[in-house]
């Protein structure tokens, strides 16, 4: 076997100091900045919104949405209801929504490992055919990958030892 599990020759001596998952956990590594980046997904775009929905402090989701947005994974943009005072919603960029797929493998995960009994809290559907979505690898061939079939090899920003 060929797979993740079972790869790299010479694998000890590269370095890990540029290691893209640990940088993305950096990024969204709190169980509040993930929950936040969910509700964003979902739809949530006002501070209370995210305040209900988390379902942690206003003051931790004030700090996990002023991390996402220095981050570049949301953006504040103004608001004003007739008669108010301009507020803030938040929106997804260009960069968070490129972690959907990470986030939807996640709850995907969760569905089928960590689920109560009765299944999983909400689905995805296409609203196109309403078939079930679901997170897949693939190749730029467009074939199916699984773990097995996956090798590993050194790309251009390794850092050798």
């Amino acid at each position: 076997m060929r797979g993740m599990g079972s790869v790299l020759e010479n694998r000890d001596a590269w370095s890990m100091e540029n290691c893209s998952i640990a940088r993305a956990f950096e990024v969204i590594g709190s169980r509040s900045a993930v929950l936040v980046l969910r509700e964003a997904f979902f739809g949530a775009r006002r501070f209370d919104d995210f305040v209900r929905r988390v379902e942690v402090g206003e003051p931790a989701v004030a700090a996990r949405l002023k991390e996402l947005t220095a981050l570049g994974l949301l953006e504040r943009v103004p608001y004003r209801e007739p008669g108010q005072r301009t507020r803030y919603e938040y929106q997804l960029t260009g960069k968070g929504r490129a972690l959907f797929p990470v986030i939807a493998a996640l709850r995907e995960w969760g569905d089928a490992w960590a689920a109560d009994a009765d299944g999983p809290p909400v689905l995805s559907v296409h609203r196109g055919c309403e078939a079930e979505v679901g997170v897949r690898l693939v190749c730029a061939e467009g074939h199916e990958v699984t773990l097995e079939e996956m090798e590993v090899r050194a790309g251009p920003g390794l850092i050798s030892s």
